[in-house]
């Protein structure tokens, strides 16, 4: 919850903005101000002050405790210019929550973290928990010294600008170590426990179990990634809450899926009990891993029977590939997400000509590999290797990387060895329709007019389904130097079906500096005015021109009224 105070008419009346469109995340404290600075801070996992920044200091000072746990705080002047990231800006979501405020109320947000400042990705918001020197490490990476990486198993982590040597070291391991001076651990995800349990069976007996079997084999309990076990088990007190405790979820698999697990000591009494020979190493080992403790059970100090059993599997890290649609061109349309998975990369594949468009967008130390035009099928190759080593990759394409991009020979070529992530980006015909007006209310296709992969006579098949379907028709690819009969073929299995005064749309460089656009009709159109870069948009039956711009109904009812009333 965000927690939201201020002091002035003009401060409550942004304020209340927030209030408005955060209705689910913010809570409005009223009252003299310091009660309600005390009683947020106390409440709320963030805070917005609508204050000067010297009079929440004050506020704030006998109350800050650790930086671990104090809520972010972020503050907002009188004049709404500024969202400042006071407290907080890493552990308490501070820096991100000021680059929301600003967003919403059209102030500038001002985030002085140091990492944040240069581009590199803090230490502690990783999203995994983080031991040791954490200051002089940031400190040292802030400075150009060389840092060593020492993974001990791969991890898809963001560009960390680390060297092969240095004084400096970020260690990742689920170990159970202890950071050396000048070195921070990074504790990965990486360790499942599989457990089983007796109907009743306590949580102490459930936790102390799963501890002594972490400890036992120099495990960090901090990588504990889940508690996994039968579904016949997901609702039993003593494992759902030893979960809580771990700070962990319970993810449960059905019997059937569980006994096709070969494991090292399957047992008949959970085959009777609940359909599997094992359920601790079987729900251990369901999605692969190492087994690092084979089963054990729980030791009673009562001298009663065992009611648990564990076993400990290390996963390893999974690759990661998002393929990221870029959009058409403006950087506006450049959608967050795709910006944060930019940044979140530590390799960028891609067109070389894409590249430069967000290079000034990637973060330190990201290895980019760039190609030129023709090499789809190498870099889609190359973006799947990279994951497979472990490493977190983004591969750009314009438009939508679903539409006529890389999606495509990226998932043709990945396997699932690695975690795939689609980010959607807007496409040529939606950028090109919104310049046109509303020319794809009603159904419409896409179509690639390139026979490079595509014999044409499987694109005439299409075209001509598409004319004789009543479709609007969005044509990529239409015209190139070595291709210039394909567009006067499709508009003229077009003309078969539509009156020559059918609305035609011409759109080149959708929402770049040099963009053109151009409404005629099916009749006038001059195939010669149309290159790669451009996007053809032929109408339907019921597509019309309205004071000059290209509108297909969504619905037949006012087209026929008004002919009606001709």
């Amino acid at each position: 919850m965000i927690g939201l105070i201020s002091a002035t008419a003009a401060g409550a009346a942004a304020r209340d903005r927030l209030a408005a469109a955060w209705p689910e995340r913010t809570r409005v404290y009223e009252g003299p101000v310091g009660d309600a600075v005390r009683a947020a801070f106390a409440e709320c996992e963030q805070l917005v002050c609508f204050l000067a920044t010297g009079a929440v200091v004050r506020l704030l000072a006998p109350l800050l405790a650790d930086k671990a746990t104090d809520p972010g705080v972020v503050c907002v002047d009188e004049g709404g210019r500024f969202a400042v990231s006071l407290v907080g800006g890493h552990g308490g979501g501070a820096n991100e929550l000021a680059g929301e405020v600003g967003e919403l109320l059209g102030a500038t947000p001002v985030v002085t973290t140091a990492t944040d400042a240069v581009g590199l990705p803090g230490l502690d918001t990783l999203g995994m928990p983080v031991e040791g020197d954490v200051a002089g490490v940031s400190r040292a990476l802030l400075d150009g010294e060389p840092v060593a990486l020492d993974a001990e198993s791969a991890w898809p982590l963001p560009p960390l600008r680390v060297a092969a040597e240095g004084s400096y070291v970020i260690r990742v391991s689920d170990r159970l170590v202890e950071p050396a001076p000048h070195e921070v651990v990074l504790r990965p995800p990486s360790l499942v426990v599989g457990v089983g349990a007796s109907k009743g069976a306590s949580v102490d007996e459930v936790l102390e179990l799963v501890e002594g079997a972490l400890g036992d084999a120099g495990l960090s309990a901090k990588s504990l990634a889940e508690l996994a076990t039968v579904d016949a088990k997901a609702g039993e007190p003593g494992i759902v809450e030893a979960a809580a405790r771990l700070g962990v979820p319970v993810v449960t698999y059905c019997a059937e899926e569980l006994a096709k697990v070969e494991v090292p000591n399957p047992s008949d009494a959970p085959l009777a009990a609940v359909g599997t020979p094992s359920v601790a190493e079987a729900a251990a080992l369901v999605r692969g891993g190492e087994l690092l403790v084979p089963k054990r059970k729980s030791a009673r100090a009562d001298g009663h029977a065992s009611m648990a059993t564990c076993a400990v599997v290390r996963r390893p890290g999974r690759g990661r590939l998002a393929v990221v649609g870029l959009g058409p061109g403006a950087r506006d349309l450049v959608t967050p997400r795709a910006t944060a998975e930019l940044r979140r990369a530590s390799v960028l594949v891609g067109l070389d000509q894409y590249v430069d468009q967000i290079r000034d967008l990637l973060r330190p130390g990201t290895l980019v590999l760039e190609s030129g035009l023709g090499a789809e099928e190498e870099r889609a190759r190359t973006a799947v290797a990279e994951a497979r080593k472990g490493q977190a990759v983004a591969l750009i394409g314009s438009g939508d990387a679903g539409v006529y991009a890389m999606a495509s020979p990226a998932l043709a070529e990945a396997s699932d060895d690695i975690d795939v992530i689609g980010v959607p980006g807007v496409t040529a015909a939606l950028a090109a329709g919104a310049i046109l007006g509303a020319p794809l209310g009603h159904d419409h296709v896409s179509i690639s007019l390139s026979d490079l992969h595509t014999p044409w006579e499987v694109i005439e098949r299409r075209v001509r389904a598409a004319a004789e379907a009543d479709l609007v028709v969005t044509f990529y690819n239409p015209r190139s130097r070595g291709r210039d009969w394909q567009l006067p073929k499709a508009l003229a299995i077009l003309a078969g079906h539509r009156e020559p005064g059918t609305p035609v749309g011409v759109v080149r460089n959708a929402s770049r500096p040099d963009e053109s656009s151009l409404l005629t009709t099916l009749a006038s159109l001059d195939p010669a005015t149309v290159d790669m870069m451009t996007v053809v948009t032929v109408g339907n039956t019921a597509t019309r021109e309205i004071a000059g711009r290209m509108v297909t109904p969504r619905g037949y009812r006012w087209q026929t009224s008004q002919e009606g009333a001709k």
